[in-house]
C-alpha cells in the first residue's frame, strides 16, 4: 500500500473516529506498521492540527443498569471463583451511551504487568467511550482478577500507551 493510499485509509479512519464508530487502530498490526502509521498520523496533525471531539453532553452518571440492561443489585460485585469475572457489571444505559462519546469505541486493552490483552463487549467498551472515568478498575483474562485502571492503574489500550480510565 502506498503512502497516499494509507494517507487516505487514514483519513477515512479519522472521520469514522470522530463519528465514534471504530477503534484507532485496526487489530493486528505489527511494530512496523504501527510506526508508519504514527509517522502519517504526526504528518496530518502537522498539516492540520489537533482533531476536536464533538461537544457532548455532560453524562449521567446515575443512568447506569447492568451489562444486560437490568437494574443494578447490590450483588454484582460478587465473584465467581472459577473465573474471577463479577457476577455482572454496571455500564451506562443505552441511552445514555447514545448521547456521545469523548473518546474512541475501543474494545481491548493490555494488562501491563502480564502483557495480556482483555477483549470486554460493547456495552463496557461504549461506557469507557462515553465516560472515560467511570470505572476504577478492570479485568484481566490471564490473571483472572480485577486491577486499577486511570492515571496510576495497570492497563493501556491495546497498541497505544494511553491509560485506560483517562
Amino acid at each position: 500500500m502506498t503512502l497516499e493510499e494509507r494517507l487516505a485509509s487514514l483519513e477515512k479512519r479519522v472521520a469514522q473516529i470522530e463519528r465514534g464508530t471504530t477503534p484507532l487502530l485496526p487489530s493486528g498490526l505489527g511494530m512496523k506498521e504501527r510506526e508508519q502509521l504514527e509517522r502519517v498520523r504526526e504528518t496530518m496533525l502537522d498539516q492540520f492540527g489537533e482533531v476536536v471531539p464533538p461537544s457532548v453532553p455532560p453524562v449521567d452518571y446515575g443512568a447506569r443498569v447492568l451489562g444486560d440492561g437490568s437494574p443494578v443489585t447490590p450483588d454484582h460485585t460478587e465473584i465467581d471463583p472459577q473465573t474471577g469475572l463479577q457476577k455482572a457489571y454496571v455500564v451506562l444505559s443505552k441511552e445514555e451511551r447514545a448521547k456521545g462519546f469523548v473518546r474512541p469505541v475501543r474494545y481491548t486493552y493490555t494488562h501491563t504487568k502480564c502483557g495480556t490483552d482483555t477483549t470486554m463487549g460493547s456495552a463496557l467498551a461504549e461506557t469507557y467511550a462515553r465516560a472515560p472515568d467511570f470505572y476504577s478498575g478492570t479485568y484481566c483474562a490471564c490473571c483472572c482478577a480485577h486491577f486499577p485502571v486511570g492515571e496510576d492503574g495497570e492497563f493501556v489500550w491495546a497498541h497505544t500507551t494511553e491509560k485506560v480510565g483517562t
